[in-house]
């Protein structure tokens, strides 16, 4: 089978001899800058059947076309895990939600606590980094991202079956509570560049689904915590293990 070099989602079926149409933009990625040729394969994944070899049959810089050959990789879904932070400054935001993709989080949702810094999000934006990051590092999953939400009315009709992984700066040295938690259902909680309030803290060691647990003595950035919590989990009860 030929493995091609470089990877495309699209929102298309993909199955074994299915045609698969390209917009504008896939066909001028393809055609201008990568500048593939017809009979050149590329790797397509749609986020439900898996990664497909496809076959370029019409290279048109304005819409190609691509026939699919053999699945190379099924569908592998990640742990049911969502990653909940404030956003920071842009460029850290796309880092956070880029990482979040790549360590196999099912879900991110950015949040509006009483200290975040930015109050408004580009959810198309950072959707299309997702996106992006799926491609690149081979999976086959694209997690949703969502619109902004305020922590306060998430937790509100929170789901008390998900256990939530709190990050809590607060803290000083390691929390063993990871392995003491059933459940296979998991979001973490990354705080805002300030941290979270005293009332945001306290309701959630409150809460009966809310687990603290400290990252270590020093006190990280919130893209930092994102991916030490993120590597934290999946090594205790993710798909690394």
């Amino acid at each position: 089978m030929v493995q091609a070099k470089v990877r495309l989602f699209v929102d298309h079926p993909l199955s074994q001899g299915q045609t698969v149409p390209l917009d504008k933009d896939q066909s001028n990625y393809l055609f201008a800058v990568m500048r593939l040729k017809e009979g050149a394969f590329v790797a397509l994944f749609n986020g439900r059947d898996g990664e497909y070899q496809a076959e370029i049959t019409v290279a048109n810089k304005r819409g190609g076309e691509l026939v699919c050959h053999a699945q190379s990789k099924p569908l592998l879904m990640p742990p049911d895990l969502w990653l909940m932070f404030a956003p920071i400054k842009k460029a850290r935001t796309d880092f956070i939600v880029e990482k979040a993709a790549e360590m196999g989080a099912a879900k991110i949702l950015p949040i509006n606590t009483d200290y975040t810094n930015s109050d408004r999000i580009r959810q198309d934006r950072l959707q299309a980094h997702a996106l992006e990051a799926a491609e690149q590092c081979g999976g086959t999953y694209v997690p949703e991202v969502t619109e902004l939400q305020k922590l306060d009315r998430l937790l509100a009709d929170w789901d008390q079956t998900r256990q939530i992984m709190f990050c809590d700066e607060a803290l000083v040295g390691a929390a063993e509570v990871l392995g003491a938690v059933k459940g296979d259902k998991w979001a973490i909680l990354i705080g805002p560049e300030g941290g979270f309030s005293a009332a945001e803290r306290q309701k959630l060691h409150d809460l009966p689904f809310a687990h603290p647990v400290s990252l270590g003595p020093r006190i990280l950035r919130a893209d930092t915590a994102a991916v030490a919590a993120m590597t934290v989990w999946q090594q205790h009860l993710g798909d690394w293990s």
